[in-house]
């Protein structure tokens, strides 16, 4: 299991924690919360087939990696408005 990224943000003047992790290959998922005072306000869970080519992977490397270009997506999104 992989250790997540967390980022806290301001869009519009509201604060936003984003957190993203790696919920193992005996649950094979990447997970991002985006918390608004301390509430989750959106849930974005992710399968490792979606985002790992040929499925499930004890490959760090390639785990570390889906996961930091969900969390980044995750961010853009908020950015832009596009995700609440």
């Amino acid at each position: 299991m992989e250790k997540g990224f967390n980022s806290d943000v301001s869009w519009l003047g509201t604060q936003y924690h984003v957190q993203t992790e790696d919920w193992g290959i005996a649950n094979p998922y990447l997970v991002s919360r985006v918390f608004r005072n301390g509430a989750v306000v959106k849930s974005i869970k992710t399968s490792y087939e979606e985002v790992l080519p040929g499925g499930p992977s004890t490959e760090s490397k390639a785990i570390r990696l889906a996961m930091k270009i969900q969390h980044q997506q995750i961010l853009d999104l908020l950015m832009s408005g596009k995700l609440l």
